[in-house]
């Protein structure tokens, strides 16, 4: 079991990753973090949310009107939904990449 620092700690340095590759992306988006919620905003107004829910202790995130929960694998660094077994990176770059209607990749491992 997860103590709550370790998720903090853990949820924190995911978001911040994944701010960082999305800033770093070719993706034509308004990227904030704050508060440990990410929010992606696309140039036709579509709103992508990232956050770290620590009661919960998973990583939400909602997207064209989807809902994901991802649990974390501290053994891993992978974050993936119980319901899905989507794992959130790859979530994310394929609701990404349906938007822009091309490949987004924003990891290069």
């Amino acid at each position: 079991t997860i103590t709550e620092a370790e998720f903090e700690k853990a949820a924190d340095e995911e978001l911040n990753t994944l701010r960082r590759a999305l800033d770093d992306s070719a993706i034509d988006a308004e990227v904030e973090l704050e508060m440990g919620i990410l929010s992606i905003e696309l140039p036709d107004g579509a709103k992508y949310i990232i956050n770290s829910h620590r009661a919960a202790r998973q990583i939400w995130m909602a997207a064209e009107r989807q809902a994901w929960h991802f649990d974390p694998d501290l053994g891993t660094g992978r974050w993936t939904a119980t319901k899905s077994g989507d794992e959130l990176w790859s979530a994310l770059e394929r609701v990404l990449s349906t938007k822009v209607g091309r490949a987004v990749t924003l990891r290069t491992a």
